[in-house]
């Protein structure tokens, strides 16, 4: 008869909301890393299919190995660049002059798209050139880099900051003329200087767009990376995409290739874990 008490009681008892919270927290975070290991795996699948189709028609001699070689001997190429330490020679010149143009080509597109934006007069003054550059193809400006700069760094790093500057400046213009103008009343009302409402006000809402920019800029860095590389080089993994290009070591080439498109897509990964934390607030449509 106790017993049947004590399961009545426990029937009109609720659970407690603060017991409760741990267990649902367990949850969301299972079905958060389901759905993750779900898209990673769903994103891994074309590649494999690729990779698998492409070591079997390279193993029956379908195509030419000497054009598409097997990615077993890629690998294998790979693996003895490493033990060798000549593609981290190569990936270190290269990363540091990326790095390096996009630096000074990003955040001059974020000061100037920042004072276009925020001042009529100096759009006035500036755009229309920048505009007018912007439309000149980098590779009708690289042989007069060439001729100025000489073949050193500075050269590929000036080439590289000028594509790296226009996407962050269009998207930082954009961006702060994207914001409500009720807020710059609420920041006059506020008496804020120009400075607190460029900190305060215009960054984070325009922040969307600048780190929009900041993706296209980086992505934009390593193709012009490329091409300042390609055209005069001894070091770098453009260099070693030519040289092995001259040599007919095919392997060399994919290995140069799969570098660039796996740093470009580790860097556009990491701005797009900063996007994440920033824009925590933005509820917007994720498909």
């Amino acid at each position: 008869m106790s017993n049947n008490l004590t399961t009545e009681a426990l029937k009109g008892v609720k659970p407690s909301p603060v017991a409760s919270k741990p267990a649902a927290a367990i949850r969301a975070t299972r079905k958060q890393g389901d759905f993750k290991g779900r898209k990673l795996l769903t994103g891994s699948l074309l590649p494999l299919i690729i990779v698998g189709g492409w070591q079997y028609v390279s193993g029956t001699g379908i195509v030419d190995p000497m054009l598409f070689p097997a990615p077993s001997s890629i690998v294998k190429e790979f693996y003895d660049m490493i033990v060798s330490g000549e593609l981290f020679r190569h990936l270190e010149i290269s990363v540091l002059r990326a790095l390096l143009g996009f630096l000074l080509g990003g955040s001059l597109g974020l000061i100037f798209g920042l004072a276009v934006g925020m001042f009529n007069r100096v759009e006035e003054i500036i755009d229309p050139t920048v505009q007018m550059i912007r439309t000149v193809p980098l590779l009708a400006i690289t042989p007069l880099f060439i001729l100025w700069f000489g073949f050193g760094e500075t050269s590929k790093i000036l080439l590289i900051a000028l594509g790296a500057f226009f996407p962050l400046y269009v998207n930082t213009f954009l961006g702060v003329r994207n914001v409500d103008s009720k807020l710059f009343d609420v920041a006059r009302v506020l008496e804020f200087k120009r400075l607190n409402q460029m900190i305060r006000l215009v960054l984070p809402a325009a922040m969307p767009n600048v780190l929009l920019g900041l993706r296209l800029s980086i992505s934009i860095a390593w193709l012009v990376l490329v091409v300042a590389e390609l055209m005069g080089a001894d070091r770098g993994i453009g260099y070693l995409i030519q040289d092995a290009r001259s040599f007919m070591r095919t392997e060399v080439v994919f290995i140069g290739i799969i570098l660039f498109a796996a740093v470009g897509k580790l860097t556009d990964s990491l701005v797009r874990v900063l996007e994440r934390r920033l824009l925590k607030w933005r509820d917007s449509y994720k498909g």
